[in-house]
């Protein structure tokens, strides 16, 4: 068998024992809907003013987005976080303190097929968490679909996030010393960029310059601002349509570099041997 039609083969073996693990996959795809209904329920009533703008035509005008719609966008992309960064650190390290990595080296399966299944199959809940929350929040909210060319942009940056995280979580892997404390570890990386990086807090104009920089320096706040840009697509404000929120390439270009940096260091430091 070929290495691609082994690398198939161990993505069906995968999604397999992932199904089989009922409670396991529940809670997967649970918590960016859980984390969708508090926050709706909690901030969803009012709206935010992320700052003027101006309309074709001159005139500025308040950009207010109803924090419902804001929120459907966010916990779009912290299911692709979590299914792909969070999920691929925390199982990776568990196998490894379990001894299955080294026991795989020992088998015709090519290393690298194993964690290329691994992350494809990451991308696969990530696409499926994508489109249950879009579904929620279209079905509950009322919010609206992308199409055309912001659809586009949307998948794009779904796909660039997916790999970069995938890959930046098995970089993560060398520093966790042991299976237990790779959830606290994995944790302790991502919160805090997911509050300054405007995921699970709207972050406006008024937000301090230096949530701003720090957010800016993290592939999170870049990849949160694609999606939203992509998901928002064209905004209606005072019966003019327009580009509110622009599609900004070099955000998915700052997710790559961070993804070729993840790449990089899991190359280098990746261990298939439990850490003494």
């Amino acid at each position: 068998m070929s290495a691609l039609g082994q690398t198939l083969r161990q993505v069906r073996y995968t999604n397999t024992a992932f199904w089989r693990n009922p409670a396991s996959a529940f809670f997967t795809f649970a918590f960016p809907l859980m984390f969708l209904v508090i926050f709706t329920a909690l901030l969803g009533s009012g709206e935010v003013e992320f700052a003027r703008v101006r309309v074709p035509g001159g005139r500025l005008v308040p950009l207010v987005l109803e924090q419902a719609t804001y929120f459907v966008g966010a916990m779009a992309a912290f299911g692709v976080i979590s299914a792909t960064y969070t999920n691929i650190a925390i199982t990776v390290s568990f196998q490894r303190d379990q001894g299955i990595l080294k026991r795989l080296r020992g088998t015709p399966l090519p290393s690298w097929s194993y964690l290329l299944a691994r992350v494809l199959h990451s991308m696969l809940v990530a696409a499926i968490l994508v489109v249950i929350t879009l579904a929620f929040g279209r079905f509950a909210y009322g919010t609206d679909l992308p199409t055309g060319r912001p659809l586009l942009e949307f998948l794009a940056t779904l796909l660039v996030g997916s790999l970069s995280f995938a890959a930046l979580a098995l970089a993560l892997t060398a520093v966790i010393p042991n299976a237990d404390a790779s959830p606290p570890i994995v944790n302790a990386t991502i919160l805090p960029l997911l509050f300054v990086s405007g995921i699970f807090i709207p972050l406006t104009d008024r937000a301090p310059a230096w949530i701003t920089t720090v957010g800016n320096v993290f592939p999170v706040k870049h990849f949160a601002d694609a999606m939203r840009a992509g998901y928002l697509g064209n905004v209606r404000l005072q019966g003019t349509t327009f580009r509110a929120f622009a599609f900004d390439w070099s955000d998915l270009a700052v997710i790559a570099a961070w993804g070729v940096l993840g790449l990089v260091l899991a190359t280098r430091f990746f261990s298939w041997e439990p850490r003494k």
